[in-house]
């Protein structure tokens, strides 16, 4: 079964179901209060087989985006499982199509969700994913709360 998740979020605050399956629920909200232009998809709903994700990821950043550096905090059953953090954009020899995008551009992206491959336990999961426009974490330009249920 092929299945499709996708969302627009235009609303802050607003929790959206982004998909729901068998073995597999997933929704999400903004940790900030600002309102953003921003979709993403992704493929398939479901955790079984160890399937590789396919995303892709449509948004217009508030700023430029010269330095990208990503954070992701993930609780599995209320304990912290995962802290990983990555720079994306440096400014120099970047190799992501996103770094550059000037404020008010709409950044496209494709891309595999490589924890796709991992087994998932059966369980709740908060994922927060931060997007810092510098190294000390001062000045985020986007912030995402997801919640997933495995079933």
């Amino acid at each position: 079964m092929f299945e499709l998740l996708f969302f627009i979020l235009f609303t802050p605050g607003v929790s959206e179901l982004i998909c729901t399956s068998s073995d597999l629920e997933m929704s999400y909200t903004f940790c900030d209060s600002t309102a953003h232009s921003f979709k993403f998809n992704l493929t398939p709903c479901s955790t079984r087989n160890k399937p590789v994700w396919k995303a892709a990821l449509t948004w217009i950043p508030r700023s430029d985006i010269h330095f990208l550096k990503i954070v992701f905090n993930v609780w599995y059953d209320g304990a912290k499982a995962l802290l990983w953090k990555e720079v994306l954009c440096s400014g120099a020899d970047d190799e992501y199509s996103l770094c550059g995008t000037l404020k008010g551009e709409t950044l496209e992206s494709a891309f595999d969700i490589k924890g796709s491959r991992l087994e998932f336990p059966k369980g709740d999961y908060s994922i927060v994913v931060q997007g810092f426009s510098d190294d000390s974490e001062n000045n985020m330009l986007i912030c995402l709360n997801f919640t997933m249920i495995v079933k």
